[in-house]
């Protein structure tokens, strides 16, 4: 069975994968998302249900495949969990709600490029970033801290952005490192990560 839910905002995805699963006892639902935070959230979602998921990037689109009542995974299951692959993250939610440092532009904008550039040369680099409020436009249209992010995320770092405050700003398509993601990438975080660090 496959769920189109691309175009539909949270909870809509999670809600229809659960109607699909109540109505099978045993087989495979599939869920096509057409953002980050969607995926993960049917992931999670699934996955707390006692069935088995995951994730398939499909160009623009993620596949989520969940497999429910069976007693053996699929033969090419992982063996090592995303967060098992990066080596060297801390377990750090770091939250950035403002495109700069401090009340002065200028020198504001300077300290932050400067702090992300600090993070990338030392690679003490957090587990999780998730952009709020104005910290959006760095990962859309500061254009000096973008090439930096980007190789941050290289390091295994996960990076979204608020998706309701990039709908806000008129930059849904300025995206140009990360994901789209919801609060609920910030709730989980907060429960998942061992500290949660907030900037701006």
């Amino acid at each position: 069975m496959v769920i189109d839910a691309r175009g539909l905002g949270c909870p809509r995805p999670v809600m229809m994968a659960q109607e699909a699963l109540s109505g099978i006892k045993e087989g495979i639902v599939e869920v096509l998302v057409d953002n980050y935070g969607s995926s993960e959230n049917v992931l999670m979602f699934a996955q707390s249900a006692g069935c088995y998921a995951e994730v398939f990037r499909e160009g623009q689109d993620f596949r989520v495949k969940i497999v429910k009542g069976y007693t053996c995974q699929p033969a090419n299951v992982p063996e090592k969990k995303k967060e098992e692959v990066a080596e060297g993250r801390k377990d750090i939610l770091m939250v950035v709600a403002a495109d700069q440092l401090g009340k002065d532009e200028e020198l504001g904008r300077m300290l932050i490029k400067g702090f992300f550039e600090t993070m990338k040369v030392t690679k003490e680099v957090p587990h999780t970033v998730f952009f709020l409020n104005a910290g959006v436009k760095l990962t859309t249209v500061n254009e000096e801290l973008i090439p930096v992010l980007k190789d941050i995320e290289a390091m295994g770092v996960e990076i979204f952005s608020c998706g309701t405050c990039l709908k806000y700003y008129g930059l849904e398509s300025n995206l140009k490192v990360g994901y789209r993601g919801t609060t609920n990438n910030i709730i989980n975080g907060m429960a998942d990560r061992g500290k949660t660090v907030w900037i701006g």
